[in-house]
């Protein structure tokens, strides 16, 4: 009786840890960032890399994209996208407030349509 609940008791074990996913060291996540500028690049990517854990961070200005390395058992993207609203920058998972939003230069007001407008041209 006591082998059984011995055996019982490994092969639960093993099921429960199989289960579960191992967090990565070096995991890449990318996600969109709203922005228009350069000023807007240099703000978003040291948001990010202020993350613990976060490795390496690079935002496309033109397709708006954050793409992070991260190490999965520090920290994870819902932190990051946090970190990038906190300075003012709205993400699809996490809106930055409207009193970060404001701390925002003039030509960073990516909610504004004519100062998108102007970027464009440029």
């Amino acid at each position: 009786m006591k082998k059984i609940i011995t055996v019982l008791c490994f092969v639960l074990i093993a099921v429960s840890s199989f289960g579960q996913a191992k967090k990565k060291k070096n995991a890449k996540v990318a996600f969109k960032v709203d922005g228009v500028c350069m000023e807007c690049k240099v703000r978003i990517e040291k948001a990010a890399l202020n993350t613990k854990g976060v490795k390496y961070a690079n935002w496309n200005l033109q397709t708006h994209k954050l793409t992070v390395i991260l190490d999965e058992r520090k920290t994870d993207k819902k932190i990051v996208c946090q970190n990038v609203a906190n300075v003012g920058h709205d993400t699809k998972e996490i809106k930055a407030t409207e009193e970060n939003y404001e701390k925002l230069d003039a030509c960073c007001k990516y909610r504004d349509e004519e100062v998108v407008k102007n970027h464009k041209k440029n």
